[in-house]
């Protein structure tokens, strides 16, 4: 049997994505009025063992998906590469093969996206991006499930970004691509999205350096840090990018029924204001709540029961 991994949205597909989409949802309503640490009433997972790898400092990835596997059923194992041989130059080929030997899936969150795939190239078991400095596919499930709670329709919606062209974009634009939704990036001269990301929107993404433009009419308003983690608080960077926050004059432009996403932390009064982050349009706490329920869907379908 193949083993799934989860590097990025594309190894779904759309049929995948919508899947683990549609699984949650009936996984997250099924739960209503349980404690957080009761277990889902089928226990999909139990018995199975996920290694957590960090090389990045993590306060929702971690705690999200240690939750995911202990609500399916199974435990976890949480591991600091500097607490482990993996920090004193043992190879992610090696680690690979040893945790595949121990746990029947490996997370792990990391900068360069390389590592992942050697990862996954390598393990035995599914392997999930938690986050790299190409792609964070697991925020996103998070922002598509929140959206489709919102009432919003995914398919022909319109969706602006403003600010860095990172991570986080590569894979919005990606589902855009997927799912059949529009992806208007306002970025900075200088801080446009790595070459192909825009490609990835088949034909739905465009990059302007407009904020204005990217927001009128806009079904969802998304934003990130500027200031990168590992990156210094660069005064130069932070200047180019005063002029893409996320303000209420720049929300007034989107239409009237727009939801504003951050997948946190949030710098408040860099990126966004404190009166966007925390009105009426801000959905940043389901937002946030997803990422568990999300990425429950997630491991279910690296296990191949659903999708």
């Amino acid at each position: 049997m193949t083993i799934r991994h989860f590097l990025n949205l594309a190894d779904a597909g759309p049929e995948g994505v919508t899947a683990i989409l549609t699984d949650a949802q009936a996984r997250k309503a099924a739960r209503a009025g349980f404690t957080k640490g009761r277990v889902d009433a089928d226990a999909p997972l139990t018995g199975h063992v996920l290694a957590m790898v960090f090389e990045k400092n993590s306060t929702r990835t971690r705690v999200s998906f240690d939750m995911a596997i202990r609500q399916l059923g199974g435990t976890s194992i949480v591991l600091d590469a500097g607490t482990m041989q993996l920090g004193r130059g043992e190879t992610i080929a090696d680690t690979a093969r040893i945790l595949s030997g121990y746990t029947d899936a490996i997370m792990i969150r990391t900068d360069d996206h390389a590592k992942v795939e050697e990862m996954a190239y390598y393990a035995s078991v599914p392997v999930i991006n938690g986050l790299t400095d190409l792609s964070h596919p697991c925020q996103i499930m998070a922002d598509l499930l929140t959206v489709i709670e919102a009432g919003k329709t995914l398919s022909g919606m319109k969706v602006a970004w403003l600010g860095d062209g990172n991570n986080v974009l590569h894979s919005i634009v990606e589902a855009g691509g997927l799912l059949g939704f529009d992806v208007v990036a306002a970025c900075p001269n200088g801080y446009h999205p790595e070459p192909g990301t825009l490609e990835l929107g088949k034909g739905r993404a465009t990059c302007t350096t407009d904020p204005r433009a990217a927001v009128e009419g806009a079904d969802i308003v998304v934003t990130d840090t500027w200031i990168s983690m590992g990156q210094a608080h660069a005064e130069e960077k932070l200047a180019a990018m005063m002029p893409f926050q996320v303000n209420a004059d720049l929300m007034a432009l989107a239409k009237p029924d727009a939801k504003f996403l951050h997948c946190l932390p949030a710098h408040r009064e860099e990126e966004v204001t404190s009166d966007v982050i925390d009105g009426p349009q801000s959905l940043i706490w389901p937002e946030a709540e997803n990422r568990l329920h999300a990425q429950k869907s997630v491991l279910r379908w690296c296990f191949g029961q659903i999708g």
